[in-house]
C-alpha cells in the first residue's frame, strides 16, 4: 500500500483564459479625457472671478495674447463660456489649444462651434454694412446675410466706391480664414436702378460686380480647401415709376457653408445653441450655471 501511494503521481492542471488580465482599458481614456475638460473648464470659470491683476499675471505668461482673451473683450463672458463649454464637451484637445492661439491668427468662423459666437464675431465685422439683423439668418451648418450695393459701388455701376476697400477688407476678416467651406454670392439687381431702366445693362452692371466681388474674396483665401461660386439675378422693381429721383438699390447675398466632409474625409463640427437666454438679474456664473441645469432638464432621459 505504501508503495502504491509513493508511485502515484499527480497532475495539476492550469486553465488560462485568453485576455483574463486585460479588461479594456478605452474607458481609462476616455475618463482622462472627461477629467482633463472638466479641469480646464473650471480653471476658466475661476479666472472670471479673479481680479484683473491676477487675470493680467495670468495672460503675461504667454508671449502674445490668445483668442480666448480677444473672445472675452469682444464678445462677453456669456458668449466665451458658452463657447467654451462646447469645446471642452466636443473637442477638449482643441479647446486647449485656443487658449494657445494667438489674438492675430485668422479665425474660421464655421469652426467656431457656437451659433453665438459667430453672430458676435459677425457683429464685430460687419455691423456698419450689414443689412440689419433679421437679413442675417445662422443655422447648424451655415451663415447667411445681405450687403446693400451702395457699400461697395457707385450707384448703378460697376465702379468701385470710396468704401469699397475699407468694406472689401471687413468682408474678408469673414472669409479670409475660412477651410472646407462654399462661399456662395448672389449679385441681386433691379433693371430700374441703372440708366435707362435698360435690363441688358443691368445684367451687365451686376455680371462686372459679381465678377469683382468673387475675384477679390477669392485672392483673399488662406486655405485651398474653400470653394467660391456666384450667381446674378436682374428683375424688375413693382411699383416703380420711371423718373422717379431715387431709384431701387440693388443687394449683395452672401451665403457660407460647410461642405458635407472635410479633406480630411471626416465630418465637420455643426454649429451648435448650447442654452437658452441669460437671467440679467442673476451674476453670470449663476446664470450660467442655470442655464447647464435648464438644458439638462431639456433633454430626454435614456430609456
Amino acid at each position: 500500500m505504501a508503495a502504491e501511494k509513493k508511485g502515484q503521481t499527480i497532475v495539476i492542471k492550469k486553465i488560462i483564459v485568453a485576455g483574463a488580465g486585460h479588461h479594456g482599458g478605452s474607458w481609462k481614456v476616455a475618463l482622462a479625457d472627461f477629467m482633463t475638460a472638466m479641469m480646464a473648464f473650471f480653471l476658466v470659470m475661476w479666472l472670471l472671478g479673479q481680479t484683473s491683476e491676477t487675470k493680467k499675471a495670468v495672460s503675461d505668461y504667454f508671449s502674445t495674447p490668445s483668442l480666448i482673451e480677444y473672445s472675452f473683450q469682444n464678445f462677453g463672458v456669456e458668449i466665451t463660456l458658452e463657447k467654451l463649454f462646447l469645446d471642452f464637451v466636443n473637442e477638449p484637445l482643441k479647446a486647449f489649444a485656443s487658449f494657445m492661439e494667438p489674438m492675430d491668427k485668422t479665425p474660421n468662423i464655421m469652426d467656431f462651434g457656437s451659433q453665438s459666437t459667430v453672430a458676435a464675431f459677425m457683429a464685430d465685422k460687419l455691423s456698419d454694412i450689414i443689412v440689419g439683423k433679421k437679413n442675417m439668418s445662422i443655422g447648424s451648418d451655415k451663415v447667411d446675410f445681405d450687403i446693400l450695393d451702395d457699400k461697395f459701388f457707385v450707384p448703378g455701376t460697376a465702379i468701385p466706391n470710396e468704401q469699397f476697400i475699407t468694406n472689401m477688407d471687413r468682408l474678408k476678416a469673414v472669409t479670409q480664414g475660412l477651410e472646407d467651406s462654399i462661399i456662395d454670392i448672389d449679385v441681386r439687381l433691379f433693371y430700374q436702378s441703372v440708366e435707362g431702366s435698360n435690363p441688358d445693362l443691368a445684367k451687365k452692371v451686376a455680371l462686372e460686380r459679381l465678377d469683382l466681388i468673387r475675384n477679390k474674396i477669392q485672392a483673399g483665401l488662406e486655405h485651398p480647401t474653400v470653394e467660391v461660386k456666384g450667381n446674378m439675378s436682374v428683375t424688375g422693381k413693382k411699383g416703380f415709376i420711371d423718373g422717379q429721383s431715387q431709384r431701387p438699390p440693388g443687394m449683395i447675398h452672401f451665403e457660407i457653408k460647410q461642405k458635407e466632409v472635410k479633406a480630411n474625409g471626416k465630418k465637420p463640427r455643426k454649429l451648435e445653441t448650447a442654452f437658452g437666454n441669460p437671467d440679467d438679474g442673476m451674476d453670470v456664473y449663476d446664470s450660467f450655471v442655470k442655464q447647464l441645469n435648464d438644458q439638462k432638464k431639456k433633454k430626454p432621459a435614456n430609456p
